[in-house]
């Protein structure tokens, strides 16, 4: 008897003992595709139509271009000036200079090439380069204003050349196609893209054309908490260099019309020297200057 229960104890502890059978996985399920759906692969096409609208690789791979033109600063909508001559330069990715020249005494809105009177052939030349900025007047090269600097890249961040050349290739973008809208007058697709950070553009393309009529995006103010609403539009495209080029450039805040570019001649893949986006500081605006 003793010897029974001995080895019925010792079957139980063996059983005890033995591990259960491994569960059977789960098969790995494919990571999610953003854009795997119908609405998105629509986006897809338009966009990619797009970019072969405006010249396809020559608008894809250009380095620089150069403006010429007259520039209409503008204040709830309405502005005094006949027009201002200026030279802008943009080097891809985050190189420009601006520089408005002939000028006698002048009122710029925010963000655009400051608020100074000038007195000199030369009157002012802004230069971005990265997350730097400079103003160059008569008194000096002094640095770019912090809010002035910060909305500076916000623009080039939602510019064309970042949309086409940077947001579109971002695997992490998700696409949206809006659908047909009338914007400026033209009938428009548009397409929404969104970032990882919860940041995005829209873009409208001209139905025929296939040209970007319009971008527009939002962001909100750390300090009044106001969400604030920044558009461009496009027009009078012509072809330069193999690349239909934008001769009307229209620029709102809020609503309103605060800055116009009227174009008279565009190159691209220019020789400029490094020096044209290089500055150095030499005076703090916020010291009165000494009087000689």
């Amino acid at each position: 008897m003793h010897r029974l229960l001995t080895i019925l104890l010792l079957c139980a502890l063996g059983n005890a003992q033995t591990p259960p059978p491994a569960p059977t996985s789960a098969p790995a399920q494919p990571a999610t595709n953003l854009n795997d759906s119908d609405n998105a692969r629509k986006a897809r096409t338009v966009l990619d139509t797009a970019v072969q609208s405006l010249g396809g690789e020559p608008y894809l791979t250009y380095e620089n271009r150069k403006e010429e033109g007259r520039y209409y600063p503008l204040y709830h909508g309405r502005t005094n000036s006949t027009g201002i001559p200026y030279n802008y330069y943009l080097e891809y990715p985050d190189r420009d200079r601006f520089e408005v020249i002939h000028t006698k005494d002048i009122f710029l809105i925010e963000g655009q090439v400051g608020n100074v009177k000038v007195k000199n052939k030369f009157d002012i030349v802004q230069i971005f380069n990265g997350d730097k900025g400079y103003e160059t007047t008569y008194k000096g090269t002094a640095a770019v204003e912090p809010l002035d600097l910060e909305n500076h890249i916000r623009r080039r961040q939602h510019s064309l050349e970042w949309l086409f050349r940077k947001w579109i290739r971002d695997p992490n973008i998700a696409l949206f196609y809006d659908g047909v809208k009338v914007v400026n007058g033209k009938e428009t697709e548009g397409v929404t893209l969104l970032n990882s950070q919860n940041d995005s553009v829209s873009v409208f393309l001209d139905q025929n054309s296939h040209y970007p009529i319009k971008i527009s995006y939002s962001w909100r103010d750390l300090k009044d908490k106001q969400k604030n609403v920044e558009e461009e539009v496009y027009d009078n495209y012509k072809l330069v260099q193999g690349i239909w080029t934008a001769h009307s450039i229209t620029r709102y805040y809020n609503g309103e019309t605060s800055q116009q570019r009227f174009v008279n001649t565009a190159s691209y893949n220019q020789k400029l020297p490094d020096s044209m986006f290089e500055a150095e500081v030499t005076y703090d605006p916020k010291v009165p200057l000494k009087k000689r």
